[in-house]
């Protein structure tokens, strides 16, 4: 601040106009210096890194790295063609011979997530409050939309019946879905409505607090009355759209008892203990016995056909667990469809 006491110096005005725009022209230059610079924004892509071993050297580019990533071998090859995969820093063909020790990296993007549009598909609700939706869900309905089946999923059955209000935890194309039933299995669901009964619910699926049972046709009958299949599960090594019992697997448990057999089938009931992808049918597949009228898992013979079995005859029978709020103990069951009826009238009349 001035001191008063003394005079003050006159200053030529045209001075003051250049000291001031030479000081404003410096603080300028100060700001656009300190201004932090801003972050490019996330590249929408994860990275996949590995290495040739010696058993992968000389052989087809894509059909190794399909079998070292787990990806499917048509979705290495768009990569490949998009510039996506390298091997020790040079760019990859399909058809190109790969090097032991070769260093690879993949560049997978990240697909767009679909949103679900609500649709008025007719749903056999079981039981339904503020928080959750239990339902009976028939063979051939998606869980939620998936490549090549856009439309005509659950979720959007479930978007329509709730007007819109389902947890949106699941993600924008698995509104409200907490776990799910293969395409052509059919059975009881659970879905979220809040994001709380969606949290709540994931956890007692994860910690496997919740119990479920199955019933299953399957071809031949395995040895004993009751047992347990246990088998590490992992993505198949040729075929990348069907799962197997590996070694270097997630570790599977399911447990079984034969309610019925007749000759050349048998109607099990089952109950996960883990809940992998096709557990029940990779199980009864690698124990001789597959789910009767699985095409994927060899459960295709003469009797299906003559029987005029249209899917795997897999339904999840029963569901309990928690009340994500109320804290309740609820129990559900439901019957199956009328192809279970249908091939054990058939068998009993063999």
């Amino acid at each position: 601040m001035p001191r008063l006491d003394r005079p003050l110096q006159q200053k030529r005005p045209d001075r003051i106009d250049q000291r001031a725009e030479k000081r404003q022209d410096e603080m300028t230059v100060v700001r656009h210096a300190q201004q932090p610079r801003r972050k490019a924004p996330p590249t929408q892509e994860r990275i996949w890194r590995g290495t040739v071993g010696p058993a992968d050297g000389h052989e087809r580019a894509d059909l190794v790295l399909a079998r070292l990533s787990g990806e499917s071998r048509s979705k290495i090859q768009q990569w490949m063609k998009a510039g996506r995969v390298e091997a020790s820093g040079k760019t990859v063909e399909p058809r190109n011979l790969l090097t032991a020790g070769s260093s690879i990296t993949i560049r997978i993007p990240t697909p767009a997530p679909r949103h679900v549009e609500p649709e008025p598909i007719p749903l056999n609700i079981l039981y339904e409050d503020h928080d959750v939706v239990v339902l009976n869900k028939p063979p051939g309905l998606a869980v939620h939309p998936g490549a090549g089946r856009p439309t005509g999923s659950l979720a959007a059955a479930l978007l329509h019946h709730c007007s819109g209000k389902l947890a949106p935890g699941g993600g924008p194309e698995r509104p409200g879905i907490v776990h799910r039933l293969d395409l052509e299995t059919s059975g009881i669901l659970v879905a979220a409505k809040t994001d709380a009964a969606h949290r709540e619910l994931s956890r007692q699926f994860k910690d496997r607090e919740t119990k479920k049972t199955y019933l299953a046709f399957v071809l031949g009958r395995p040895k004993g009355q009751v047992g347990s299949w246990e088998g590490a599960i992992g993505r198949h090594p040729v075929h990348r759209q069907k799962m197997a019992v590996r070694t270097r697997g997630r570790p599977s448990r399911t447990d079984w008892k034969v309610l019925s057999s007749w000759p050349g089938a048998s109607l099990l009931e089952l109950k996960l203990l883990t809940g992998r992808t096709h557990q029940i049918r990779v199980h009864a597949s690698a124990a001789g016995c597959p789910v009767a009228g699985d095409p994927v898992y060899g459960g295709t013979n003469a009797l299906t056909r003559a029987a005029g079995i249209k899917r795997q005859l897999l339904h999840a029978h029963s569901l309990a667990f928690t009340h994500p709020r109320t804290g309740e103990y609820l129990s559900f069951e439901a019957p199956p469809p009328d192809d279970f009826a249908a091939f054990q009238s058939y068998l009993d009349g063999l």
